[in-house]
């Protein structure tokens, strides 16, 4: 009996113990979920910059002295909170055809987020497992967290479908000055940037002394290096305007009704008397299959767009397309350009697609259907293409979700003048998802020096210039038009001739030094000990 309770009485703390840290790393992952939930607020249509620091700092000082395993835990907890919110957004297409897939928004968009939130768990890994190792300082210590946040997003835009959402930089992506620095690193480049001056506050937290006002110092400098450089490059002078007008529409039709073949008369009508109103325009731009039907095999609808194309006029419209071969028939999602007699000039189809909307990855292993209407999965395109059209400047196009891939818009070997951006984001009602959707435009339009247009059936049609800000919009829900001179391009920027190599330098430079410094650190202190000992 005696042997017994001496027994509990050495097993109970043990147990005890356990208890305990499992609470604190339940309280830590809690803490993580809510500072990856803020980063939502850090982005449009919010862009509260102050909340940057505040849910940066929290993830930096959460990591220290975290094992392998608790650090993952932990930076997962932090991406749940980033794309549970985040991307929340997403169910709303799950309620267009609520009867078949409303079941599976909720679902879907938990598992999306916890797949999603491993990437910030890499980059929470990679940051503790670096710092455990060795004694970092600071300034060191927020280096290698932005690098390590920053290795994960690029990972995240790149591997299995890729899906760069809601990169870290785009919380500048409303103010001006700030979002100028990813036209020589890019917006991966761009998501250093404020991650890094955001983790500061948590390192002056944790230091103390000379050391606290310096780090404080640096964060302070980092934010006016920024605005400067920034700054710097809005005053430089762009090239002169191409003298092009364009007109872009609106119709604005629901997503419940655009497929139905009882509405493809209306919504075609639509179209034809909106791009019909007064006023000039060299060319007419609209949205994502704005033309719910195959239009190269319908040659009396497009009679009809000639008799809408004022002479020497012509028409970029998103367009479905199908084609016979033997494995029976391919359909694509494209943009044709439609000339004043109706003939089609040139074409682009759309070469990464939405999955799950536009195909089904593993379809022999999934038995799931895709959410947009049609008879079979659409077929990638053969990829970047720059279209060039009688009296118009070079174009490039990017379909819908396209238009999300820093570095992937344009063709390096044909430059374009401008991009066009044909959309639908009626799939997303009034969420936050099309202003999101935006930004990433916006910031394809800093990186590569050129303009964005983007027409929408809904949700957010816009003219863009090189400087990532928007010169005319029309917002969700709205039907209409906007009439507006094609903005001018800049030269070719730093990350449009050079791409990630930049980021990639970075990285490695950040690495390398924080190697060295682990080295140097061990050094001394295996030369301090011998001394110690000999002494």
């Amino acid at each position: 009996m005696d042997q017994r309770t001496a027994s509990d009485q050495v097993v109970k703390p043990e147990i005890l113990n356990r208890i305990a840290l499992r609470k604190r790393l339940l309280s830590r992952m809690t803490l993580g979920f809510a500072a990856g939930a803020l980063t939502v607020l850090t982005l449009p249509p919010f862009s509260i910059l102050l909340l940057v620091p505040v849910a940066y700092s929290a993830l930096f000082i959460g990591l220290r002295d975290l094992s392998f395993g608790r650090a993952f835990l932990f930076g997962w907890a932090f991406g749940l909170g980033q794309f549970g919110f985040g991307i929340s957004w997403i169910a709303e297409s799950f309620y267009v055809e609520a009867e078949r897939f409303g079941t599976m928004a909720i679902p879907a968009v938990a598992g999306l987020s916890a797949g999603l939130a491993i990437f910030p768990a890499i980059a929470a890994v990679l940051f503790a497992e670096i710092a455990r190792r060795g004694a970092l300082g600071s300034l060191l210590a927020c280096l290698l967290f932005a690098t390590s946040w920053t290795a994960a997003e690029w990972l995240r835009g790149h591997v299995l479908t890729a899906f760069p959402w809601n990169l870290a930089g785009y919380a500048l992506a409303d103010y001006a000055a700030l979002r100028q620095p990813a036209a020589w690193v890019g917006s991966y480049g761009l998501s250093f940037l404020p991650v890094f001056v955001a983790a500061l506050p948590g390192a002056a937290v944790m230091a103390s002394g000379r050391q606290r006002l310096t780090v404080s110092l640096i964060a302070l400098a980092g934010i006016a290096t920024m605005w400067a450089v920034g700054t710097l490059r809005l005053q430089s002078d762009a090239q002169q305007p191409p003298g092009v007008d364009l007109r872009i529409v609106q119709g604005n039709v629901p997503q419940e009704e655009k497929w139905a073949p009882e509405n493809r008369e209306a919504t075609f009508a639509r179209y034809l008397q909106l791009s019909t109103r007064l006023g000039d325009f060299d060319v007419l731009l609209w949205p994502e299959t704005a033309f719910p039907g195959f239009l190269d095999e319908d040659t009396k609808a497009r009679d009809r767009i000639a008799a809408a194309l004022p002479d020497g006029r012509m028409l970029l419209t998103g367009v479905p397309d199908r084609v016979p071969s033997e494995d029976g028939t391919r359909y694509f999602n494209t943009v044709r350009a439609f000339g004043e007699t109706g003939e089609i000039l040139t074409g682009y189809a759309k070469h990464h697609l939405v999955p799950f909307g536009e195909y089904v990855p593993f379809r022999g292993w999934l038995p799931i259907e895709r959410l947009t209407a049609g008879l079979g999965d659409f077929t990638p395109g053969p990829g970047l293409r720059t279209l060039a059209l009688p009296g118009v400047p070079l174009v490039a196009v990017a379909i819908c979700y396209e238009v999300i891939f820093p570095s992937h818009v344009v063709d390096d070997l044909f430059r374009p003048d401008w991009i066009f951006n044909a959309t639908n984001d009626a799939w997303f009602g009034t969420s936050i998802g099309p202003e999101q959707h935006l930004a990433s435009a916006r910031m394809r339009a800093v990186e590569e020096g050129l303009p964005v247009i983007r027409a929408a059936n809904t949700g957010i049609s816009a003219v863009i210039d090189a400087n990532g800000e928007i010169v005319a919009r029309l917002d969700t829900g709205e039907t209409g038009i906007i009439n507006a001179s094609l903005p001018s391009a800049r030269p070719p920027s730093l990350y449009a001739s050079f791409g990630d190599w930049m980021l990639l330098v970075l990285i490695l430079a950040s690495w390398s030094w924080a190697m060295a410094a682990n080295a140097t650190a061990r050094y001394r202190r295996m030369r301090n000990t011998v001394m110690q000992r000999c002494g």
